[in-house]
């Protein structure tokens, strides 16, 4: 049976459980595991920019309250997306975002934290 997640465990919601969670919600078929959510996640990206474009044009800049929840709501979809991508490569949230710092703390220790390229 899958366990559920309640108001009291969010607080402590580790990537383990968000990624638990996260498979007992997939409902794509095994014949399109990767493909599926690697089209949602490119998918819902372009929402988020979408919804940003939209506060450049039509607020010059200044996002309210409003459309933050927006964004963030999306965001939400990204992440689901990015977990599905994560999940069906056997690969573990946690070892993504540690493996992410660990790019960061590098470029920043060889001072390339801004530019272009996968390799700098």
């Amino acid at each position: 049976m899958e366990e559920t997640v309640n108001q009291d465990q969010m607080e402590k919601f580790t990537w383990e459980q968000y990624q638990m969670f996260v498979r007992s919600t997939k409902k794509y078929s095994e014949q399109f595991r990767l493909m599926y959510p690697v089209l949602g996640l490119a998918s819902e990206a372009g929402e988020v920019a979408g919804k940003v474009k939209k506060v450049l044009r039509d607020h010059d800049g200044a996002i309210s309250e409003t459309q933050v929840n927006q964004i963030v709501s999306e965001l939400s979809d990204v992440l689901w997306y990015l977990t599905c991508v994560a999940d069906d490569l056997n690969v573990p949230l946690e070892a993504i975002a540690l493996f992410s710092v660990e790019k960061l703390m590098d470029r920043v220790d060889r001072g390339v934290i801004q530019g272009d390229g996968d390799d700098r």
